[in-house]
C-alpha cells in the first residue's frame, strides 16, 4: 500500500489523539498512557492495573474516601442498618480534600471521627480504643504539606490489622516523593494518593487501589479508568508525571541530605531572628519544609514583604488561604489558636540553591525586624 499523508479528522476526540479512539493516533495515545501507567506502577511496586489516573490529589482522595464508603453502602443493599452503621476516621491536620470529604460522609449519615494526635504522631493507643466493628476506613496523609511532619502510617496500619476486622488505610502521599520512598508497601497503605503538581506537571494524579477494593465512581461518563474515572485520558500529562516521579526517585537521597543541612541552618537563623518564634515540627520530619509561628505578628503582611523582596512563601495550605482560623494543621498539633493564626510555611524543591535560601534568611530577618519596629512606634 502506498504511503499517504495522514489527515486528522477526529478533532472532537482531541488534537493529539484520544486514547479511547481506535485509529492510529488514538492507539498511539493509548500506548503513551499505558506506558506511563506501567512506569508509575513499577516505581510504586504495584500492578499496572492498580494505577487509576485522576486530575490530581483532590480527586484521588475523594475517590478513595467517598468512592469506597459509598461502594460499601451499595453492597449493603436495602439493609438500612448496614448502609448507615459505618465508621470512618481521618487525620484532622490532613489536606482539605481529606477533611472535607470526611465531613461529606458525616452529612450522608456515616459516623466520622478525627484521629487522636499526641507528640506529632497518631496516638496508636488512643486509636485502638476508637476502633469498632463498624470501622471501615482510616484516611491520613504521609507527610503534612504545611508542617512537613512525617506521619506514622505503618504503626496505624499495624493497629488496624490487630483489630481483627478488615479496615482499609488510605494514605495521601502527595508531599512525599521528593524526600521519602514512595511505594504502597512503604506506607503500608491499601489506597495511595499521589499528585503530579508536587513533582512536576499540574493536572494529573493517581489513586492506587487493587481491584478487590470496592469503589464506585464519583460521576458518570465514558467509563475510563476501570469505570471509576470517566473522561478522556491525558497521555502527555501521564507521561510527564511518570518521568517526574522517576526523577524524584533518582535524586531523592542527594536532595534529602542537602535539604537536611539547609533546614538546620535556616531554622537556627530564624530562631535567633527575634523572640517568641516557634517551630512547628515532629519527631519525623520532611527536611524541605519549615513551618514557624510568629505570635503577635501579622504573617500575611510578612508574606507580602517577602514577596516584594522576591521570595514566595505562604502562611498555610493554598487551598485554605481564606480561612480566618489560621492553620488547621498547626492547631491540630498544638491546640493553640494564636500559634495557628501566625504561621509561615517555607518549602523548597531540588531547584532551589543554597545562596537563594541564604538570601531568604536575610530578607526574613529584615522583614521581621521591620514589623517589630513598626509595632513599637
Amino acid at each position: 500500500m502506498l504511503w499517504r499523508r495522514r489527515t486528522y479528522l477526529d478533532a472532537a476526540a482531541g488534537v493529539s489523539g484520544n486514547p479511547s479512539s481506535p485509529h492510529a493516533e488514538g492507539r498511539r495515545a493509548k500506548k503513551i498512557l499505558e506506558d506511563a501507567r506501567t512506569d508509575i506502577a513499577r516505581l510504586l511496586e504495584v500492578q499496572s492495573d492498580d494505577v487509576i489516573f485522576t486530575s490530581g490529589a483532590t480527586e484521588s482522595n475523594a475517590l478513595a474516601i467517598l468512592g469506597h464508603v459509598r461502594a460499601l453502602r451499595a453492597l449493603a443493599g436495602p439493609d438500612t442498618a448496614g448502609r448507615n452503621n459505618m465508621h470512618v476516621l481521618y487525620l484532622p491536620s490532613a489536606h482539605a480534600s481529606i477533611v472535607e470529604n470526611a465531613k461529606l460522609l458525616a452529612e450522608e449519615g456515616i459516623s466520622v471521627e478525627a484521629l487522636p494526635i499526641k507528640d506529632a504522631r497518631v496516638d496508636a493507643e488512643a486509636l485502638a480504643k476508637l476502633l469498632r466493628k463498624e470501622t471501615v476506613l482510616v484516611s491520613m496523609d504521609a507527610v503534612c504539606g504545611e508542617t512537613g511532619i512525617v506521619w506514622n502510617t505503618r504503626e496505624v496500619a499495624e493497629r488496624l490489622r490487630k483489630f481483627g476486622t478488615r479496615i482499609l488505610l488510605h494514605v495521601d502521599a502527595s508531599q512525599a516523593p521528593l524526600t521519602e520512598k514512595v511505594t504502597r508497601a512503604h506506607f503500608d497503605a491499601d489506597l495511595l494518593t499521589l499528585d503530579g503538581a508536587k513533582v512536576g506537571p499540574r493536572g494529573v494524579g493517581v489513586l492506587v487501589a487493587h481491584r478487590t477494593i470496592p469503589l464506585v465512581p464519583l460521576y458518570g461518563g465514558g467509563g475510563q479508568e476501570r469505570g471509576l474515572r470517566s473522561g478522556s485520558g491525558t497521555p502527555e500529562l501521564a507521561r510527564a508525571f511518570a518521568a517526574a516521579l522517576a526523577d524524584a526517585a533518582r535524586g531523592r537521597e542527594k536532595f534529602r541530605a542537602a535539604a537536611l543541612r539547609e533546614r538546620a541552618r535556616l531554622a537556627e537563623r530564624i530562631k535567633n531572628a527575634a523572640p517568641n518564634i516557634q517551630i512547628n515540627e515532629g519527631r519525623a520530619q520532611a527536611p524541605n519544609i519549615l513551618n514557624i509561628s510568629l505570635p503577635g505578628r501579622d504573617t500575611d503582611y510578612l508574606v507580602a514583604l517577602l514577596d516584594e523582596a522576591g521570595f514566595a512563601v505562604s502562611t498555610r495550605s493554598a487551598c485554605e488561604t481564606d480561612s480566618e482560623e489560621g492553620s488547621r494543621a498547626v492547631f491540630a498539633l498544638s491546640g493553640d489558636r494564636e500559634r495557628a493564626r501566625s504561621t509561615l510555611r517555607i518549602s523548597w524543591g531540588p531547584g532551589v540553591r543554597h545562596g537563594e535560601l541564604a538570601r531568604f534568611a536575610k530578607a526574613f530577618l529584615q522583614a521581621v525586624a521591620f514589623i517589630d519596629s513598626s509595632a513599637v512606634r
